[in-house]
């Protein structure tokens, strides 16, 4: 069965920046290429079938070996959604790790993803971070042309704020249906930016208020990068929220994975959670938050948040 290419129909993407080896440019091995493959079957197994990516992943190594799967693997392209991300360029030399949003980087960028993933679209493409000295005529232009060409289906962004993309969807009119932020329970940022309002605390938070009501006004969907806290929610740590997240658990015959993620999908902005552990028992735990609907009360998920607080809300 084809896969639904509308990235926005996605509850749960895996997120392949742990596949390909060393955070280095030597080459990938066999090995490498057969943890990816264990990883991305554990991810089907799990419901999963939109997996997320960046050219600068492991150096370009995660698409890599992705590719390598594809290529192993007839068939498989079809039943998939292929995210990936470019505009971050890492150290090399002299010269110091920026951001490159302009036209040419762009289309570059894109064709060396497509040769890396072995494939001839992508079915989304992400501007990986803002960059301050990008032209949004000129990239509004890039991603026109992509469309064009048909080597892009979809667009978004990742890490920026509602006015930031309503600036760039100024220049273009190719749509931005994806934004990509840390968020989890322990990331909260993001949330709490809406309660804080009018409260001494409100100037230290840090997110750009009203970026998850514009985003839901736009049709811009939302992803969660991170969204396990890199496990440290999950863990037998003796906290009050790792408690109750254990708790909730038991009690709804689920894994605390599926409690965090159930966490970020009952906020009604939509959330998409980008799951990256390569543990493929960790990926099969997080099997519930892709096919049932988030099964928590308004109370237990304010409970969550609380817990996570450590402070009463304001």
């Amino acid at each position: 069965m084809a896969a639904v290419t509308d990235i926005r129909a996605h509850k749960l993407l895996y997120g392949c920046m742990g596949l390909g080896g060393g955070w280095d440019p030597t080459p990938y091995t066999p090995e490498d290429v057969q943890r990816a493959e264990t990883a991305i079957e554990a991810a089907l197994a799990a419901g999963i079938t939109a997996f997320d990516h960046a050219d600068i992943y492991r150096y370009g190594k995660s698409e890599a070996v992705f590719g390598e799967v594809l290529a192993r693997s007839p068939g498989l392209r079809r039943r998939i959604v292929l995210q990936t991300k470019c505009g971050i360029r890492l150290p090399d030399g002299d010269r110091p790790g920026h951001y490159d949003l302009r036209a040419a980087g762009i289309l570059r960028r894109v064709e060396e993803s497509l040769v890396r993933l072995r494939t001839d679209v992508l079915d989304v493409l992400l501007l990986h971070r803002p960059d301050p000295l990008a032209d949004p005529a000129e990239i509004g232009g890039a991603l026109a042309s992509l469309r064009a060409q048909g080597l892009v289906r979809q667009f978004g962004v990742s890490n920026m704020s509602g006015p930031q993309i309503a600036a760039l969807q100024e220049h273009t009119d190719v749509p931005l249906v994806v934004n990509q932020l840390e968020m989890s329970l322990a990331r909260r940022d993001w949330v709490e930016a809406g309660v804080l309002f009018n409260t001494p605390d409100a100037t230290r938070n840090g997110f750009a208020s009203g970026t998850l009501e514009w985003c839901a006004a736009n049709g811009v969907r939302l992803q969660a990068w991170s969204p396990l806290a890199r496990g440290r929610l999950t863990t037998h740590a003796d906290t009050g929220v790792n408690r109750l997240v254990a708790d909730l658990a038991r009690r709804k015959d689920t894994t605390p994975e599926t409690i965090l993620l159930w966490w970020l999908r009952r906020h009604p902005a939509g959330i998409a959670p980008v799951v990256g552990t390569t543990r493929p028992e960790r990926i099969s735990a997080c099997a519930d938050a892709a096919l049932r609907d988030p099964g928590l009360t308004h109370e237990e998920w304010y409970g969550l948040w609380v817990a996570a607080r450590g402070a009463s809300l304001p």
